[in-house]
């Protein structure tokens, strides 16, 4: 099945900064204010943007504390329910560098090659074909951070390009670091302000066009 109206279909699968949470308030930023938002008004013409954004989310990893954040887990029915996708953008890793889950970046990284198998392993796309994917490494910890949950996790953060670039290579995954643009500020350190979501939304809103759906 293709779109008839020319139109893409996108599915962004990610984590409290996909779902919009606001370092401030510990609530949700307003639906304009959030990087999905932003990017889908830019493609208004172009595509259509699902959000799939989930509080604590990791790639692969079973929470002893916060149950039902294992992104794999949940993929597939995320993939089942809004096929054909045209697209498939994963932004994932943040809270894979919690202290609790012992990870390195390697280990996220092969986290984050399972998603993109699962994607591979069904046909979610048009006409039977597979979507492309985009693997988006997140903004990294701040180095500020120095107690909690994610105690120590900008040493993790900070090696997640390098892999993902390298998880994208392989399988054949059009690449976006984050870190390059965006910065995760205190007193939070681990989560986007309203600013690094509207800049967010504009970089990737052109790396899809470029990237994913064709300018």
């Amino acid at each position: 099945m293709t779109q008839k109206d020319g139109m893409k279909t996108i599915l962004c699968y990610g984590d409290s900064n996909t779902w919009g949470y606001d370092p401030e308030t510990g609530s949700r930023f307003p639906y304009e204010v959030r990087w999905t938002s932003v990017m889908a008004s830019l493609l208004l013409d172009r595509a259509r943007v699902i959000v799939e954004g989930l509080n604590g989310r990791t790639t692969v990893f079973e929470d002893p504390i916060e149950p039902g954040r294992n992104g794999l887990s949940y993929l597939m029915p995320a993939l089942v329910s809004h096929m054909p996708l045209d697209a498939v953008v994963i932004m994932l890793g943040t809270n894979d560098t919690k202290h609790r889950f012992g990870n390195i970046a390697i280990d996220i990284a092969s986290g984050m090659k399972r998603l993109v198998q699962t994607i591979r392993e069904g046909s979610y796309g048009p006409d039977g074909k597979d979507p492309v994917v985009g693997i988006v490494a997140p903004a990294c910890v701040n180095e500020w951070v120095e107690d909690g949950p994610f105690t120590g996790a900008h040493a993790i953060s900070i090696g997640l390009a390098s892999e993902y670039r390298n998880i994208a290579d392989e399988m054949g995954c059009a690449f976006f670091d984050a870190s390059q643009h965006v910065y995760c500020k205190m007193p939070d350190g681990i989560h986007l302000d309203a600013e690094s979501h509207g800049i967010l939304g504009k970089k990737l809103a052109q790396w899809v066009k470029e990237e994913l759906i064709g300018s």
